[in-house]
């Protein structure tokens, strides 16, 4: 799944697709259902005291929660019915050091990646040479990408992050390098763009993050097998579109599925990597065979991040081309 991913990186979509994520929420629902009940009229008043009787204690009980301390008003109020599961940020409150250690850490190192790829692109921008070959066509050029990109994940993730900590840090080092080869080619799009479109990023992947810390534990989670087919539809389609004309309709077609799909899988894969990320650091052992490793947990949310910032990146392109 994750060498698809980088192979949705290798087109450039030019239409823009603005997402809307609406759900209502489960104490939403309950309230409005609980109105529609007390606004039916009924006969029966001996029912009527004892749900008075019922609400006051409720609201005795809701009082009692909320000057308690917070673990425990967190864990009364789920029981009272009011919040069937908590999110990540509730239940970071309980979470043991090495936990918040492991988070902490997983999201160093994809700043840390994110740096190295800006580095990268810039140099290889710089250079002649790097820049002609990554901007031609042919199949040569595709094939090498193809094989750097994926051989590079590959080699960084088959590395023990414990046992071989030099070589684990210095494939890191080369996949951010070849991340960033990819990334060279937006560079004819000048620096203005570019960071606009990386503050537009940061703002879609922050806010979705957050969205995925406050959602209940593993909402997302069980998003795989449509996320699975979703990604395999904008693969096929970012590959058509390396090959057939945009003029074409065939062309348009793949070239909207790849930006309009692309923006929304991406965008859910990253409320799927984010509390993946956490799951995975709360349930594997401290002391077990299989150690929890940072830079292998945070390479879905690295290329979730890329295949957004390069679609945003191409649509502010095709955007301020239309203007002109």
């Amino acid at each position: 799944m994750l060498a698809a991913r980088l192979v949705c990186l290798r087109a450039l979509p030019s239409r823009v697709f603005h997402p809307a994520f609406t759900k209502a929420s489960p104490v939403v629902k309950n309230s409005i259902t609980k109105s529609q009940w007390l606004l039916t009229p009924s006969r029966e008043y001996a029912t009527k005291t004892r749900i008075g009787i019922r609400r006051g204690k409720t609201t005795q009980e809701l009082k009692e929660a909320a000057l308690e301390p917070s673990v425990e008003k967190i864990f009364k109020i789920d029981q009272m019915g009011m919040s069937n599961e908590i999110g990540a940020i509730e239940k970071a409150v309980i979470w043991p050091q090495y936990v918040k250690d492991r988070i902490h850490s997983t999201y160093m190192y994809l700043a840390g990646s994110i740096g190295l790829t800006a580095l990268s692109a810039m140099a290889v921008s710089r250079t002649p040479a790097l820049m002609n070959f990554m901007m031609r066509g042919s199949w040569i050029t595709i094939g090498a990408t193809f094989a750097a990109m994926i051989g590079a994940g590959m080699l960084v993730q088959s590395i023990s992050y414990e046992q071989s900590p030099g070589p684990k840090h210095l494939a890191w080092l080369l996949h951010s390098g070849v991340m960033g080869a990819v990334v060279a080619p937006l560079t004819i799009l000048g620096g203005p763009l570019l960071v606009r479109a990386a503050w537009y990023t940061a703002g879609i992947v922050g806010g979705l993050s957050t969205v995925a810390m406050c959602a209940p534990s593993e909402k997302f989670l069980n998003m795989g097998a449509p996320l699975g087919v979703g990604l395999g539809v904008v693969f096929v389609s970012s590959l058509g579109s390396m090959f057939l004309p945009p003029t074409t309709v065939a062309g348009a077609t793949l070239y909207s599925v790849a930006v309009y799909g692309g923006l929304v899988l991406f965008s859910m894969f990253l409320l799927y990597d984010t509390q993946k990320v956490i799951k995975r650091a709360e349930v594997v052992p401290m002391y077990g065979v299989h150690k929890y490793d940072p830079i292998n947990s945070m390479l879905g949310i690295y290329m979730d991040t890329l295949n957004i910032f390069m679609r945003v990146a191409s649509i502010l392109a095709t955007g301020g081309n239309r203007k002109k």
